[in-house]
């Protein structure tokens, strides 16, 4: 049999499924969820090596620890800024405000029969006080990381992107008046 035959045999394997078959299956209902976090950064104004970002681990189905940036729903009534602060707050402890917002990740995924669309807003923050706590319950652990341990310690390849894009905008700042506060504190 020529390589030509085995690819026309393969393109009619009857085991492939059907238009038909596909239809039969329930369609899920799509909604769309808006959700904003970020990256607390303690140490800005000291030297590059001190500076630390506050993470939050969560444990996934199968028992591994996954590290992230604090996110969550936006509240009626929030702007994204404002629920960014809240989350980070809420499950690190850590206090923050906004100097710069990071981008957006978009995803989706199932559950509970829907399927979602999920929009997350993320934004650079500073550290204003507060000391680490995992009360939140759904996080498993918090810890400070340094900012050159984001890459390897991010679960998650589109946060260690806005990692990356935190530490541009910072060192943009510093170098941009390395004098005066980064965000103007």
């Amino acid at each position: 049999m020529s390589a030509g035959e085995r690819a026309n045999r393969s393109r009619r394997n009857p085991r492939r499924r059907t238009a038909r078959a596909d239809s039969d299956k329930p369609r899920l209902r799509t909604v769309r969820e808006t959700s904003a976090g970020g990256l607390v950064v303690d140490g800005l104004d000291g030297p590059p090596a001190q500076r630390c970002a506050a993470l939050i681990g969560r444990t996934d189905r199968r028992g591994r620890l996954l590290w992230s940036l604090p996110k969550g729903h936006i509240e009626q009534g929030e702007t994204a800024e404002q629920t960014a602060m809240r989350e980070v707050a809420e499950e690190t402890g850590i206090r923050g405000s906004v100097l710069a917002s990071l981008g957006s990740i978009d995803y989706w995924f199932v559950t509970e029969g829907r399927r979602v669309h999920k929009t997350v807003h993320h934004y650079l923050l500073r550290f204003l006080g507060g000391e680490l706590s995992d009360e939140d319950v759904e996080v498993t652990e918090v810890a400070w990381v340094p900012l050159s341990e984001l890459a390897s310690r991010l679960a998650y390849a589109d946060e260690r992107k806005l990692a990356a894009i935190a530490s541009q905008l910072i060192e943009g700042m510093t170098k941009s008046d390395p004098e005066t506060h980064v965000g103007g504190e």
